[in-house]
This record gives structure tokens, sequence and C-alpha cells, in this order.
């Protein structure tokens, strides 16, 4: 099991965190590579790639801050099925590309509905529907959109709902940055939602009650120089990671039925 459960550590910033519990998880130690801050360049992606070459892509992944949330592109280039991206963060992540076309963390998810063939649809919940709006319409067509706006009118079961009431014609691989969360249940590098984790939680609860999750990757850690506590990202990342442990364990309890 706990080659399913992979620290990407670019940062240090999980050194003082204790959400693993006695579980000892893959740690990939990252912080010597250069060029993959917010930017990635092709040497560091192909480094990036070999350092996960041997891990499935059934698992959860813990990706270190919003600056590296382009490795859930590097982790969804191994599902070769057919599949649904469920994507919960703060801002698009498909912005087009400002330098060169290097991979980005606020273009990846561009990136990987042009890339990935087996990539059919994106859920993506969280952003402002402005920033929305300006992603390209070709894109937009492939997104099913629950904007901030709309996520403030809504209660936590018309939330919940919305999530309940997805396909499952299709599996899904899971993508979560904490920057969806308010101040006070994370603390995050990059601008923030509104949020709750509760909220979250309950999505996610019913996501992984319906849909066959073929993976999982969260970010949003804060900056360890400028963080003056990961309490509450430590605490977030212990309910997240106790979810996707239940839903393994449930799987396993039906495969030996």
């Amino acid at each position: 099991m706990t080659d399913r459960i992979v620290l990407m550590d670019f940062t240090g910033v999980y050194e003082s965190q204790k959400f693993a519990g006695e579980i000892t998880p893959v740690r990939l130690e990252l912080r010597q590579l250069t060029g993959c801050s917010c930017y990635c360049d092709e040497e560091a992606a192909q480094a990036l790639r070999r350092q996960i070459q041997m891990l499935p892509a059934d698992g959860i992944h813990f990706l270190d801050s919003g600056n590296y949330h382009y490795m859930s592109l590097l982790w969804l280039e191994k599902i070769k099925v057919p599949f649904r991206l469920i994507l919960f963060d703060n801002h698009t992540d498909m912005q087009p590309p400002a330098f060169g076309g290097l991979l980005s963390c606020g273009g990846w998810t561009a990136e990987a509905l042009e890339k990935l063939p087996c990539l059919k649809e994106v859920i993506l919940a969280g952003p402002d529907q402005e920033a929305f709006d300006q992603v390209d319409e070709k894109l937009r067509k492939r997104v099913r959109f629950l904007s901030r706006e709309k996520m403030k009118e809504l209660s936590l079961k018309e939330k919940t709902d919305f999530f309940e009431t997805l396909s499952d014609d299709l599996p899904c691989y899971l993508s979560v940055d904490k920057d969806i969360l308010c101040p006070g249940d994370a603390s995050t590098s990059w601008s923030q939602g509104d949020m709750r984790l509760q909220e979250l939680k309950e999505c996610l609860r019913t996501i992984f009650g319906k849909q066959k999750i073929l993976g999982m990757d969260v970010c949003g850690e804060c900056d360890p120089d400028s963080c003056e506590d990961s309490l509450c990202n430590d605490r977030a990342n212990q309910t997240l990671l106790g979810l996707y442990l239940a839903y393994e364990a449930e799987e396993r309890a039906e495969d030996g039925k």
C-alpha cells in the first residue's frame, strides 16, 4: 500500500507535518532539482518522470505547494484508459503558456486536455467565473464548471448533489489544490477561496461513494520560509489521506467478496 502514498518534497515543508501517522510513504527528495518551481523546463520534467517511473498512478500523491501542481500532468500521463479529471482549485490552471510552451503550474490542465487522448472531460470546481471566461473556448467546451460564486450560493447538500449527479461512465482522477479552502483551513502560497474543509470532505466523500477512482493528488502547501504554522495544512492533508485510505479499504473489501 505504501508505494501508492507518495510525498514529493520540493521544499522541505513536509518535515514539520505528521499527517501520515504510522504509515511510511514513498518520499521523493527533490529539493536539489532546478528548473521546476512554477515553470518546469524539459530537463526537470524528464528528471521528474524518472523519479515516478516505477510508481503507480493509482495512489495518492502529495505534490508540495501549488508551484508544483503541474506534477498532476506527469501522473496523468501514466493513465492509459479513458478517464475524467475532477479538479478542486481556486484557479483554472488553464492559462496559455507565457514562456515558450514550458509546462507550468498555471497551465497544466489546458496541456492535459490538449495532449492526453485518454482525458475526456474535466470537472473543475472553485475558480472565479471571470477567470474561467478567459479560458480558450475550445477548452471550456470540455469542462463542467462550478464557479466560486456559485459555490458560495449553494448549500452543502446542493454542492454534494452536484457531484452525486456526475456520470459514472468513466473512471476518475482527483486533484485537490488546498488553495480552494479558506484561510484557517489551509495556508497556501497562492490566493485562496472560500470553501471549508468540512465541505470539501463531504464533496469528496460523495465522489468516492459513486466513482471509480484511478488516483489522486494533493498540493497547496505554504512556503516553508514564510509560513509560521502549517498545522492547518497538516490537518487538511490528514483528512484527505484518510478519505483516500477509506476508499481503498472499501475497494479491497469489495474485491474480496
